[in-house]
């Protein structure tokens, strides 16, 4: 598997992914996407034999998203890289995808020099397979909220860039 940054082509993968995970995610149509590719800091996609299997969307801090999970860290921290989804192939998942698309996103905050990486997962209902990704990148939770138009409460999540980057290669040999 490789991975390169994400270009409009991708668009309607990355849409099929998401709808694949919606339960955990919030919607995303064409025009939402587009905007928040636009304003995002990593939009990177997973390639397995020149298919699009997973992705990431990470936002840096001054973005203009209207996510409350991110304004939350956007009011606490000054500097920070917002991972806002990771999304897998459900034929992937616990193949290793997820733990390729947060090194990238743990290298791209070092080559930055963004001391920490943001993110939130449910707590209710309970993701517990999250729960136990996030902790094996040294995440930590820092709060909680209400979500989804309080259907769902969030950990809301906070991880040292410096823990686990690795030597920065070339952007889309890894």
């Amino acid at each position: 598997m490789r991975s390169r940054s994400a270009i409009p082509a991708d668009f309607e993968a990355i849409l099929a992914l998401n709808e694949e995970s919606v339960h955990f995610l919030s919607p995303l149509d064409r025009e939402r996407l587009v905007a928040l590719h636009a304003e995002s800091a990593l939009h990177r996609v997973l390639l397995r034999d020149d298919a699009i299997v997973a992705f990431i969307l990470a936002f840096r801090e001054g973005a203009a998203y209207d996510s409350v999970n991110y304004r939350w860290f956007a009011q606490r921290y000054p500097s920070f890289l917002y991972i806002d989804r990771v999304v897998v192939s459900q034929s992937l998942q616990a193949g290793g995808a997820g733990t390729l698309l947060y090194r990238d996103a743990f290298n791209f905050a070092a080559a930055a020099a963004v001391p920490i990486l943001a993110c939130e997962f449910d707590v209710a209902p309970p993701n517990p397979v999250s729960e136990k990704f996030h902790a094996k990148f040294g995440f930590r939770e820092v709060g909680r909220q209400t979500a989804g138009q309080g259907k769902k409460m969030v950990s809301l999540q906070l991880a040292n860039t410096a823990a686990f980057a690795s030597p920065i290669k070339g952007a889309d040999e890894q």
